[in-house]
C-alpha cells in the first residue's frame, strides 16, 4: 500500500495535467485506438478512417491492433481516457517490478524499505519524458514493454514463455526484435533449450494474430500489409525532432535520399549486430536483464521511425545499468558502494527527464553561426545519440563480466526456470 500511495501521489500532476489539457489535444493517439476499433464495429474501412480535426491521424497499427481496440470504442470518450491513464500506472508499476526486483538488499535493511524503494523508483521513471508521453498521447509503448519483461523475466510463469512476446509483436511491430534475440540466442553454438522453444511459441503467437484478421477483416488485413505497412508518411514526419531512431536522424542531415538510404543500411546493421551480440554474450553469462535491454534498444535504434514515446524501454535499461556488475557484487558484499557506477543509472535518468532535444529545435532557430546548424542539430539528436550511449554502456558491463560461461552453468544458476 506505500508503494502505491507513493506512485499515487507521484502521478497525480501527470494525470491531472493531460487530462485538464484541451479535448483536441488530449490523449490523441488513444483516440486513434479509438477511431480503429470503431471503425471495426462499424464496418468502415480502417486504414481510410482518421480522427477528427484538428489530429486528422490514421490508423497506423496491424489489424489485430484494431480487433483489440475495439472494447475502448464502446466506452465513452471520458471513461476510456481514465481506463487508459489508469493502465498506464499499471503497466509502469508491473514493468518496475520485474525490472528491479533483484537489486542487491542491503544488510539491516528494515521491513517497510523495499516497498518505499520499489513506489520511489517507479515513481522516478513516471517523469521520464517518454514515460510522461505515455500519458500525454495516450501511448501503447509502455504495455508493450510490461509484456515483453514480463515474458522473458518471469521466473516461473503459468503462461507458455513466448507467448506475450508473440502478442506484442502482432500488436505493434517493433517489438520484433525479441523474435531475433531468441532466434539467436535459441539457436547455434551454445544455443539454450528455452529460448528455442520461446521463439517458437512466440513466432506461433505472432502469426497467429496476424493470420485472424484475414478471417474477420479480411479488406483492411491486406490494405496494411500491402499498402498502409509501406507508407512511412502515415506515421507522421519521419525528419521530425520527436523520430530519435537512426534513421531519423540521419533524414535531418538532408543528404540525397540514396546516401540517407546506404548510410542508414551500414550503421543501423552494425548496430544491429553490435547490440545483439552482446545481448547473446549478457544471456549466455546469466545476465537476462541486460540481454533485454539490449534488446529493447534494439527497438527503437534500428526502427525506421521512432519517437520519444518509444524509449519506454528506458526503464529495463535503467535497471541493467542499477544492478552491479560482477566484479562490482563482492565489494557490495562486503559493504562497499562503487559510487561510479551506482552514479550511471541516475545520470541517465535525468538524461531523459529534462526535453534535451527540444533545447536543440531552439537552439537552431537562433540561426548563430556556426553553432545553431552544428552543434543545434547534435542536441536535437540527443536522445537517439543517448540511447547509443547505453548500448555501449551496457556492453561494456559485458566485457567487464568475463567471458561466457555454457549453458549448463546458465542453467544452474537458475536464471531459467
Amino acid at each position: 500500500m506505500v508503494a502505491l500511495a507513493i506512485i499515487g501521489v507521484a502521478a497525480v500532476p501527470l494525470v491531472d495535467y493531460w487530462l485538464s489539457n484541451p479535448a483536441d489535444q488530449r490523449l490523441v493517439d488513444l483516440d486513434v485506438y479509438r477511431t480503429g476499433g470503431e471503425s471495426v464495429l462499424l464496418g468502415l474501412p480502417v486504414y481510410d478512417v482518421i480522427t477528427p480535426a484538428p489530429q486528422l491521424l490514421p490508423f497506423t497499427y496491424p489489424p489485430i491492433a484494431a480487433l483489440l481496440a475495439a472494447p475502448l470504442a464502446v466506452m465513452s470518450w471520458p471513461v476510456a481516457q481514465w481506463v487508459w491513464t489508469a493502465g498506464v500506472l499499471v503497466c509502469l508499476a508491473v514493468s518496475v517490478r520485474f525490472c528491479f526486483r533483484d537489486l542487491p538488499a542491503r544488510q539491516g535493511l528494515p521491513a517497510w524499505a523495499p516497498p518505499v524503494l520499489f513506489g520511489v523508483v517507479a515513481a522516478a521513471c513516471l517523469y521520464l519524458m517518454p514515460i510522461r508521453d505515455q500519458f500525454r498521447f495516450g501511448q501503447v509503448d509502455i504495455l508493450l514493454v510490461m509484456l515483453c519483461v514480463v515474458d522473458c523475466l518471469a521466473r516461473r510463469p503459468w503462461w507458455p514463455r513466448g507467448m506475450l512476446i508473440g502478442l506484442a509483436t502482432a500488436v505493434k511491430l517493433t517489438p520484433g526484435v525479441f523474435l531475433i534475440y531468441l532466434l539467436i540466442t535459441g539457436f547455434g553454438r551454445d544455443a539454450l533449450p528455452e529460448q528455442r522453444r520461446t521463439f517458437y511459441m512466440a513466432a506461433f503467437t505472432a502469426a497467429l494474430l496476424t493470420i485472424v484478421p484475414f478471417l474477420v477483416i479480411p479488406h483492411d488485413a491486406a490494405n496494411f500489409w500491402f499498402s498502409a505497412l509501406l507508407d512511412s508518411e502515415r506515421l507522421g514526419s519521419n525528419t521530425a525532432t520527436t523520430n530519435q531512431s537512426i534513421r531519423g536522424m540521419l533524414l535531418r542531415l538532408y543528404l540525397p535520399g540514396w546516401l540517407t538510404a546506404v548510410l542508414w543500411t551500414a550503421i543501423a546493421g552494425f548496430v544491429a549486430w553490435y547490440g545483439f551480440r552482446h545481448a547473446r554474450r549478457a544471456l549466455l553469462r546469466g545476465d537476462r536483464m541486460t540481454s533485454v535491454a539490449l534488446t529493447g534498444l534494439m527497438a527503437v535504434l534500428i526502427s525506421p521511425v521512432a519517437w520519444i514515446h518509444h524509449l519506454a524501454w528506458l526503464v529495463i535499461a535503467l535497471a541493467a545499468l542499477a544492478a552491479p556488475a560482477r566484479r562490482h557484487r563482492h565489494d557490495l558484499a562486503r559493504g562497499r558502494t562503487a559510487w561510479p557506477a551506482s552514479l550511471v543509472p541516475a545520470a541517465a535518468w535525468l538524461y531523459y527527464v529534462v526535453p534535451i532535444p527540444w533545447w536543440g529545435v531552439s537552439l537552431r532557430a537562433a540561426e548563430i553561426p556556426v553553432l545553431s546548424p552544428v552543434l543545434g542539430r547534435v542536441v536535437q539528436d540527443a536522445f537517439g545519440l543517448g540511447a547509443l550511449a547505453l548500448v555501449w554502456l551496457l556492453a561494456r558491463r559485458d566485457g567487464e563480466a568475463g567471458q561466457t560461461v555454457p549453458p549448463q552453468g546458465f542453467r544452474s544458476a537458475g536464471v531459467i526456470d
